[in-house]
């Protein structure tokens, strides 16, 4: 069955559909990743968007359980150049034709990414719709005019824990909500290092990856995972050594309310590691501003320098928005990484509490490891707290 991508400007890209056969609208975006779409689709970072891959041959290994990164899809569509159907992998428990129709996610296949992809990266991260049905005339007008209002909303209480997690470092059932409770499991992974003392982490869910978690419990930390509209004098209440706020998705400024409540945490003298959307969160609830990137950061080759010692670290990205550095003021805040490519930043160590914030993903999940250190200079923060 043949299936189009309809951009916003009118743009038609042609291939056959894959997955659930439905029409949607959505954010169209791509992912620079070589490997790891399966924790690409199962990563709520991309709720609300259409995930397109640069790699040309995706579902080679199939889908495997322990590498989601939640217990469902998340994309609203899926686009790829070409699709294995059968996996070459003995892990392999789905494919992704199965996995895709499963979750009720269309996709098209057959696409031609890389000149889509090139269309991104000259016009900007564009609305487009995904459908079986050929559209012309008037009936085309009326959907592009439907396909340029669409905008990504609400997405990080639709993707938020359902309520107050304590995860053990065996697997155990977690909930997640979407107009319901839902069942997720969460496995610890195995634990490679741990701190001489057991840290309770509080872990405000923002749309969180299974991997944030399974890095702080194979440190050894105590987590629990808070939605993200928990009251910061409920989770300050518990006494954590420690808050992380994690990643998400959507418009950094949706939510005046969540932007308050950080405020509340990180004035709490409690030590604050945030990463990606805790970023820009962080960053917002300390006076600065942030400001939608043309295209966006996907992928798991982005390089970022750390400006104390000049070293370069690969980095797993996926963001839209981005921190202006000049709005940030020099009294609060000391900018820590800055993005090689395009220079837009990518963390802050602020100055007059116990907070570090990056950008990029250092739990990595898919992506390299390089940034995975930063793990344990949070143990070192609440570490000195306690000393």
């Amino acid at each position: 069955m043949e299936a189009y991508l309809i951009l916003s400007d009118g743009t038609t890209f042609r291939g056959s559909a894959i997955g659930a056969v439905k029409e949607v609208i959505s954010e169209v975006v791509f992912n620079t990743s070589m490997t790891g779409y399966q924790e690409v689709l199962t990563d709520p970072s991309y709720a609300g968007q259409a995930v397109t891959m640069t790699y040309p041959l995706i579902g080679n290994y199939g889908i495997c359980r322990e590498d989601m990164e939640s217990y469902r899809a998340w994309p609203d569509a899926f686009l790829v150049r070409e699709l294995t159907q059968v996996p070459g992998n003995w892990r392999a428990e789905n494919t992704i034709q199965n996995f895709l129709t499963q979750q009720g996610i269309p996709g098209i296949a057959g696409l031609d990414t890389r000149a889509l992809t090139r269309h991104l990266r000259s016009s900007g991260t564009m609305n487009g719709c995904i459908t079986t049905k050929w559209y012309t005339g008037i009936e085309k007008e009326k959907l592009l005019e439907k396909i340029r209002s669409y905008s990504v909303r609400g997405v990080v209480k639709r993707t938020t824990a359902a309520g107050i997690l304590h995860p053990e470092p065996e697997e155990k059932d977690a909930v997640r909500s979407e107009g319901g409770r839902e069942a997720q499991k969460l496995s610890s992974g195995r634990v490679t290092a741990r701190c001489e003392k057991k840290f309770r982490v509080a872990l405000l869910d923002v749309g969180a990856k299974k991997s944030i978690q399974n890095a702080l419990m194979q440190l050894g930390c105590d987590v629990t995972v808070y939605p993200s509209d928990t009251a910061p004098e409920r989770i300050l209440a518990d006494r954590p050594d420690g808050i992380l706020i994690s990643n998400g998705p959507g418009d950094p400024k949706e939510d005046p309310a969540l932007i308050r409540n950080v405020r509340v945490l990180g004035d709490a003298g409690v030590p604050v590691f945030a990463i990606c959307l805790g970023h820009q969160l962080m960053a917002l609830a300390m006076g600065a501003d942030t400001f939608r990137l043309k295209y966006g950061h996907r992928g798991g080759n982005h390089p970022v320098k750390d400006l104390q010692t000049g070293r370069v670290y690969i980095t797993s990205q996926n963001h839209g928005y981005a921190v202006d550095p000049d709005s940030m003021d020099p009294a609060v805040a000391r900018e820590a990484f800055r993005n090689v490519n395009d220079g837009t930043n990518e963390g802050w160590r602020y100055l007059d509490r116990p907070v570090m914030t990056v950008q990029f993903h250092p739990e990595a999940s898919p992506g390299p490891r390089d940034s995975g250190y930063l793990f344990k200079n949070f143990i070192e923060m609440m570490e000195e707290k306690h000393a």
